[in-house]
């Protein structure tokens, strides 16, 4: 089996180019070429308890999905007239119910057709399965498992505002976007090669509009770990923590004055208010005071957990939860950063150890293709 997967898909709608995240799924190693083509319509389905086959249609390929009651989804691409479709998504989406053994019933979930209800969403996979899954609710079927989907979505979103969009949160619905005023395309190129090729780095599948790329850029090589991912090594060695000194060392590196890293957000805050208030807009005084205000909320705070932390230091005890671990052997093990060990140690001149480095990204993640791939989907 292939590892859990969740879809990304860039595409142009109307004056905007989004980012949408589906999934996650499992995809089947040996799977046929045009179940992996529809993989990211059966798999959503399939986690949904239903059993769904990849036919032949009249021009292409559809897919059939049984319900519970015997009634079965026909999901499918343009069928009529018969033509060569083209690689990469349909146009648009025709969904509809019916019975084998039931004439009467026939109903029409989705249509994205030129002059169908749906005709405004064209070709898009988050709008077709957001429709399905609605329907699958009414007639009450079980919801697929939202853990595993929600951390896959928060690492994907992760990856998206860090290559610079802006997120967009609607009623029922959630995506990705470029900022508004990027209009330049090779600037909006540039971006979505880049998120493009970090979520396929991560291991995202991702699919996109071959004309929403770039390829003559090279692909960003070893981008390493995230600054916040780094950070989460404090959060590992607290979780680890069997004793209060141990907690308290991992706790430091946010709360030390002067370089702590919540210091240093407190700082970074103020430095883009003062940024911000140059624009030169008239709102943007605005923004600039309302973000040193809560910075100076986030310092005060910062002061506080300070002081709450020198409370911690003093208990200096066993978590009575935990299962006592020799500090030493802590110390060795893999820590969150070179003060963080130095702290752990038993004796600053007992021995001299260099501190264990970080993961390398290659660990943790795939390595990069050696050419984009298609961008067909689950490709």
């Amino acid at each position: 089996m292939r590892p859990i997967q969740t879809l990304v898909t860039f595409q142009r709608e109307g004056t905007r180019i989004t980012a949408r995240t589906s999934g996650p799924f499992i995809q089947a190693a040996g799977t046929s070429e045009p179940e992996h083509r529809y993989s990211h319509l059966t798999a959503p389905l399939r986690q949904r308890g239903l059993a769904c086959t990849v036919e032949y249609g009249l021009s292409d390929y559809i897919v059939h999905a049984e319900l519970p009651d015997g009634s079965a989804l026909i999901i499918s691409p343009p069928q009529e007239p018969a033509t060569d479709h083209p690689p990469g998504y349909p146009e648009s989406w025709l969904v509809t119910r019916g019975h084998p053994n039931d004439s009467t019933l026939h109903e029409v979930i989705y249509d994205s057709e030129p002059d169908g209800p749906h005709a405004r969403h064209g070709g898009s996979v988050p709008r077709l399965l957001a429709a399905i899954d609605a329907r699958l609710d009414q007639l009450g079927l079980p919801p697929r498992p939202e853990s595993r989907r929600l951390a896959q979505e928060s690492a994907a979103d992760a990856v998206l505002h860090r290559a610079g969009f802006v997120p967009v949160v609607l009623f029922r619905e959630r995506f990705h976007r470029l900022p508004s005023a990027m209009t330049d395309l090779v600037e909006q190129r540039q971006m979505v090669t880049r998120a493009f090729d970090i979520l396929q780095a991560e291991g995202f599948d991702v699919s996109c509009d071959p004309d929403l790329l770039d390829p003559s850029l090279p692909y960003p090589g070893d981008h390493g770990l995230s600054l916040g991912d780094q950070l989460g090594h404090l959060t590992q060695s607290i979780q680890a923590a069997a004793h209060t000194s141990e907690a308290v060392a991992a706790l430091s590196e946010l709360t030390a004055p002067g370089d702590g890293v919540l210091q240093r957000v407190v700082e970074s805050l103020n430095t883009t208010a003062d940024w911000w208030e140059g624009l030169g807009e008239p709102a943007d005084p605005h923004y600039a005071n309302r973000l040193r205000y809560i910075t100076k909320k986030l310092d005060s705070y910062t002061l506080e957990i300070r002081s709450m932390r020198g409370e911690l230091a003093d208990r200096h005890t066993l978590h009575p939860a935990k299962v006592q671990v020799p500090v030493d052997r802590v110390a060795l093990e893999e820590p969150a950063a070179p003060r963080v060990a130095a702290a752990l140690a038993v004796s600053p001149t007992a021995r001299r150890t260099a501190p264990a480095a970080l993961p390398a990204a290659s660990a943790v993640r795939p390595a990069l293709p050696p050419a984009r791939p298609s961008s067909a989907p689950g490709h």
